[in-house]
């Protein structure tokens, strides 16, 4: 791998852009709906019409720009690829590095809320004891991390990106947190670099065959009736990935010239795995919905992000190789990717912390971030890791 060069980073909404977004809301040509059809077969008209015309008309940019502008930013090249992260670092001297991954359809704004507690927690009521450098990194061809320029980048090449910026920052040990790819990264980081990666903390925790409809013996009651529901949730619900990880550049077209698509495509994840009771608006903002989006939307890497199911294969991404390294689990109750405990202990032979939690749903971080921060918070305390002498940025 190449020498890893970073340089600083600041978000810029440049005003054209704004305007042809604004115009492109405008002009969008909606689709038809049965009556009442609510969000039984896709989104719902009443809340993508509300959502579009408070993006159009109603959403700070400025704003925008200034909650991801918060705390110090760069970009890395490492190996002919970018990656955008945030580099927070922390004013207590004995403070440990701690990687956030976000997966798809998220981005790092699922954990701007979180960088101040965690790196700073007795501004925010905590204890000195429990601060971390953190490093919050844009996966390769999301967000500010820009498109990728270069096919084979799947959750391996991630990875080592990851692993080359920590390097790069001078962390020789460190933390690790990840949902969805954010998880699937994240384990394979800890299989590929276990001299690196001193603990590994999940909120979506992978086991058992690549196809959940595969029968698996050994499993009693209670599994078994899990796995089910994973086999059902993924039957009905993964056309999505199916699409993104067969023909990414063919769904790309449409998802990178309307906003309105774009913001369909993704709030009906927002909707479908997320407990809300019916209101999504409940447990997310349109400002925090419509955060997300925008980075999708100015960064054009809609179609980008959706090349990492196609070059890691999205199935065949679950299965990992053994994973040794010290591992606590958050399992939401809203999470629909939910495998039974003995098939993810089979994968992650060294689980210590295993945490299921009443309430929020596959973006736990952006959710339910008090729960979030005590969970992990809870694991991390308890893993040895001696603080850092120094880091370059």
């Amino acid at each position: 791998m190449s020498a890893t060069v970073i340089t600083p980073f600041e978000v810029a909404i440049e005003a054209d852009d704004i305007a042809d977004l604004r115009s492109r809301l405008a002009r969008t040509r909606w689709t038809d709906w049965l009556p009442d059809s609510g969000w039984g077969s896709g989104i719902d008209e009443a809340f993508i019409k509300r959502l579009c015309a408070y993006w159009q008309d109603g959403f700070d940019f400025s704003a925008f720009a200034a909650r991801l502008n918060a705390y110090p930013q760069f970009i890395a090249n490492t190996d002919g690829e970018q990656m955008h992260f945030y580099h927070a670092k922390s004013p207590v001297p004995s403070a440990r590095p701690l990687v956030l991954v976000h997966g798809w359809p998220g981005s790092v704004v699922e954990f701007l809320d979180l960088i101040g507690p965690l790196t700073d927690p007795q501004a925010h009521g905590g204890n000195a004891a429990d601060a971390f450098h953190v490093i919050v990194p844009s996966l390769p061809g999301y967000g500010f991390s820009g498109p990728t320029l270069n096919p084979g980048v799947n959750a391996h090449k991630a990875g080592a990106m990851i692993a080359a910026v920590m390097e790069a920052l001078g962390y020789s040990r460190y933390f690790l947190q990840g949902g969805d790819w954010g998880a699937i990264v994240t384990s394979a980081m800890a299989q590929n670099y276990p001299d690196r990666v001193a603990a590994l903390h999940i909120n979506m925790a992978p086991g058992g065959p690549n196809n959940p409809a595969i029968p698996v013996a050994g499993l009693d009651a209670e599994e078994a009736a899990e796995y089910a529901r994973l086999g059902q949730h993924m039957a009905i619900d993964s056309a999505y990935a199916f699409v993104q990880s067969t023909r990414p550049q063919t769904l790309a077209v449409a998802m990178n010239d309307s906003p309105a698509g774009l913001a369909a495509w993704i709030i009906d994840k927002f909707y479908a795995w997320t407990d809300h009771g019916g209101d999504l608006e409940s447990v997310f903002g349109l400002d925090h919905l419509l955060d997300n989006l925008s980075v999708y939307w100015f960064t054009g890497t809609a179609g980008s992000s959706f090349r990492l199911y196609h070059e890691s294969n999205f199935r065949s991404a679950y299965a990992h190789a053994v994973v040794d390294v010290p591992t606590g689990v958050a399992r939401f109750a809203g999470e629909p990717f939910r495998w039974p405990r003995s098939l993810v202990e089979a994968t992650y032979r060294n689980v210590v912390d295993w945490q299921e939690l009443a309430h929020g749903g596959h973006f736990a971080a952006f959710q339910r971030p008090d729960d979030f921060l005590r969970v992990v918070r809870g694991f991390f305390s308890r893993q040895q890791i001696a603080a850092p002498e120094s880091n370059a940025i």
